[in-house]
């Protein structure tokens, strides 16, 4: 029988490291400039967002949030960055959503082990997050949230969370990690792979356990992510009741919504976008 991913956590703690990584990279990760595609930017007109420190074992960890300008009690949408970390597009990410309302916050979640966003080669970039313990992630997301909370501006009671490509998987861990949550949408993240002490469960292995809806959006041509295995995940989640979807975009590859990469698909990309605001919505994080 597969271990619950939060009995884990219980009895596995991660190592309590200090943070290598202090401040958030400026303009987009080395490895993917110059960027392509359209290459869209939300202006901070009438928001507060910027760079924030966020505490957390072993520190400080650094975290870009945005919000609006006025007001509060917003609803909390933790933003989980692609393998490259928290660079411009995913800081532009927490822009439009704030531009929505929301308080939205995207931690740097392999801080501890290296700074990703100066490195060219994708391959050193794996070493480094292959070191990233899932147990330290949910950790430093639930140091997130309790920050939102703290801060005067989030309301906790509508928490939501939304990922991609590498955060896409950890959307699907987080959602039967946290009690809190009260839905997630997951962009092209990876399903199923082999246990480790790292990495001790998948998303195929908690579909019955999660404790809020997740919605997954994924293309039918991404050749990192065969179909087969997003049918499967389909079909899990079929069984255990839940709520939790998956639409498939026929035509688009990995990380269709990715708007400064040749892979984006602007037609895929702005109905996801259309999905995850009316996810939200309809669960309560809005």
């Amino acid at each position: 029988m597969e271990e619950p991913l939060e009995t884990f956590l219980s009895k596995k703690p991660f190592t309590r490291r200090e943070f290598v990584v202090t401040a958030l990279a400026a303009g987009f990760a080395l490895a993917v400039r110059p960027a392509f595609g359209e290459l869209l930017t939300t202006d901070a007109g009438g928001l507060t967002a910027g760079e924030v420190k966020i505490p957390a074992k072993g520190g400080e960890m650094p975290a870009y949030r945005a919000m609006p300008e006025k007001g509060g009690g917003f609803p909390v949408v933790l933003v989980v960055q692609e393998i490259f970390g928290v660079h411009e597009h995913i800081k532009d990410i927490c822009r439009r959503l704030a531009k929505r309302g929301y308080l939205a916050v995207a931690p740097e979640l392999y801080a501890r082990q290296g700074d990703v966003s100066k490195m060219a080669d994708t391959q050193e970039i794996f070493k480094v997050v292959s070191r990233v313990p899932d147990a330290q992630v949910m950790a430093d997301l639930d140091a997130a949230a309790d920050w939102a909370g703290k801060s005067g501006k989030g309301d906790l009671k509508r928490l939501g969370i939304t990922g991609f490509c590498w955060g896409g998987r950890i959307v699907w861990l987080y959602a039967a990690h946290s009690p809190r949550l009260k839905a997630g949408v997951a962009w092209y993240g990876r399903l199923v792979g082999q246990a480790s002490d790292l990495q001790p469960q998948h998303p195929i292995d908690v579909a019955a356990k999660l404790k809020a809806p997740v919605l997954g959006l994924y293309g039918g041509a991404d050749t990192g992510i065969p179909i087969e295995t997003v049918e499967r995940m389909r079909q899990a989640l079929k069984a255990a009741g839940g709520g939790s979807e998956i639409v498939v975009y026929p035509d688009a590859p990995h990380a269709f919504h990715a708007d400064y990469r040749p892979s984006y698909r602007k037609e895929a990309a702005q109905d996801g976008w259309k999905r995850l605001q009316a996810w939200f919505k309809k669960h309560g994080v809005a």
